[in-house]
């Protein structure tokens, strides 16, 4: 089992899984493979490794970042923080039940792109920066609740849900900017990685 979809990631360039494991302040750490780590990041906690030679991933279903999403005023703080100590970072959410989607970066230390959808509440919590050309050919990205939505009449709201991203345009978003989870061949990651919990998060009670 690798990394697919209902999860989040980060994509770190010219950064080491330790380096990473350090900026996300990771704790109880134990060095495992690709298979067990990124199927432990979607119980607990998040996998750090580094899959192909250019790209270092960060997964965490429920952990990344731990108590907050990218619904959070704290979110682009959080993000901008690791870039400050990691370089240029994206991170990406997607899951189908809440309609749960986003992506963000950061370059040279902003926050240059950020968006965020969630279908099940019909709103755009976050967009920040202008649409990337991936999001400008993908035909998401571009919308949000613009003034006036309250007086919108169903054809309005039929344009706009059109508009709105889907689970699919998250991983190609992903493969655009940097690299896309399902590209990467489960059985060829030979390099370990490493699972750890992020320091508000404490082990669950191992079962009998």
């Amino acid at each position: 089992m690798g990394i697919g979809y209902k999860t989040s990631w980060l994509a770190v360039q010219d950064a080491t899984p330790e380096e990473v494991a350090d900026a996300l302040g990771l704790r109880h750490r134990r060095t495992v493979d690709w298979t067990e780590g990124t199927g432990a990041a979607y119980r607990q906690g998040v996998f750090v490794a580094r899959p192909v030679p250019d790209w270092t991933i960060a997964h965490g279903r429920i952990h990344l970042p731990a108590g907050i999403d990218a619904t959070d005023p704290r979110f682009p703080t959080w993000l901008r923080t690791l870039g400050t100590q990691l370089g240029d970072v994206q991170y990406f959410a997607t899951d189908r039940i809440g309609e749960y989607h986003a992506w963000a970066k950061v370059e040279s230390g902003e926050l240059t792109r950020a968006y965020c959808y969630i279908g099940m509440q019909g709103d755009v919590p976050l967009h920040i920066g202008e649409p990337t050309d991936a999001e400008r050919e993908l035909g998401v990205g571009q919308r949000w609740l613009e003034d006036g939505w309250q007086d919108w009449q169903e054809p309005q709201w039929d344009v706009w849900n059109a508009a709105m991203p889907r689970e699919a345009d998250v991983m190609r978003i992903a493969q655009n900017w940097s690299i896309c989870p399902l590209d990467i061949p489960d059985d060829a990651v030979d390099a370990p990685g490493i699972h750890g919990l992020p320091s508000s998060v404490e082990p669950r009670p191992e079962r009998e």
